[in-house]
């Protein structure tokens, strides 16, 4: 029992709870710019997939992890941009185009890493972002043992938290997004363009979501596996609809769940059935949403395709 305890409070399940967490914020704040703009975005478990793997594509060629990074941003970004040609431009339902779009992200990666790597799993190993250590923050006491020496997608992810918080709620651009999300024609009334506005926003939810399918493959690990994302899109996804849309209120849930993912792995130690511990971040997901799904309020434009009239 006092084992338990103790492993509740310790610093290194807590520092394992922000790695954890990392992959989750990058896809839930995809999720928020997107839904924000009125469009529904469930295709944020096929884009992280698509930008696990060509981050290690691009890195095994390039020897450059940084260049991985990027080109994962630019696949998340042209899956996006095809899920936002789909629903806004055809006007299909959101909810199948993005399921439509994760079973095709399965199967493309499962293809081209035969084809590519001639190898069927998990691709060679490349390149990683190695962790760094911030001096000063290194020194506070137990807060330096949680972020003292991470990787750095860990400090861009809390970074990319504060900078889409002030985009969404400080800047002109983020007042256009929330009024398209909210009522398109209104905000069409006074010279908003709807459709541009909903193309970039599901664009850089692509992007982001890549982001976090890279750190996934090139500093989490150092590889590509068939469907390693392992529903964490779908997580990303509650934790956005647990912090109501909101950039704060969706980091706090991504390290609740961050947090249960480090538990999990920690527990397995302590002689409890492996299966029991393995399920424990999907039981509290559910059980995060039973009890606060009722309470959030999403965009009343979301998911409603725009006709202009005219």
């Amino acid at each position: 029992m006092w084992d338990v305890l103790a492993l509740l409070v310790n610093t290194s399940v807590f520092a394992a709870a922000f790695r954890m967490a990392t992959p989750l914020i990058f896809a839930a704040l995809g999720g928020i710019l997107s839904e924000r703009s009125g469009v529904v975005n469930i295709a944020l478990e096929g884009m992280m997939l698509t930008g696990a793997f060509t981050a290690v594509f691009v890195t095994y060629h390039t020897g450059m992890p940084w260049v991985g990074v990027l080109g994962a941003m630019a696949a998340g970004a042209l899956m996006g941009l095809l899920h936002a040609v789909v629903c806004i431009r055809y006007r299909a339902n959101q909810v199948v185009s993005g399921t439509a779009l994760n079973i095709f992200a399965g199967g493309l990666t499962v293809f081209l890493l035969r084809f590519f790597f001639n190898i069927a799993g998990t691709s060679p190993a490349v390149n990683v972002i190695p962790d760094i250590t911030i001096p000063v923050l290194n020194r506070i006491p137990w807060i330096g043992k949680i972020l003292g020496r991470q990787n750095p997608l860990v400090y861009l992810a809390l970074v990319s938290v504060v900078v889409v918080h002030i985009v969404l709620f400080k800047t002109v651009w983020g007042l256009r997004l929330r009024s398209v999300g909210e009522h398109p024609r209104a905000a069409d009334t006074v010279g908003v363009n709807v459709y541009r506005i909903r193309y970039v926003a599901v664009a850089l939810s692509g992007a982001l979501a890549g982001i976090g399918g890279s750190y996934l493959s090139i500093a989490h690990l150092s590889r590509f596996s068939e469907n390693m994302t392992a529903g964490r899109g779908f997580i990303a996804l509650a934790a956005m609809i647990f912090g109501k849309w909101t950039p704060l209120g969706a980091l706090g849930a991504c390290l609740f769940f961050g947090y249960a993912d480090a538990l999990q792995m920690r527990l397995q130690n302590l002689g409890i059935p492996v299966q029991f511990v393995q399920m424990l971040p999907y039981v509290l997901t559910m059980i995060a949403l039973a009890g606060f799904i009722g309470q959030a309020v999403a965009p009343k434009a979301s998911g409603e395709p725009y006709v202009k009239e005219g």
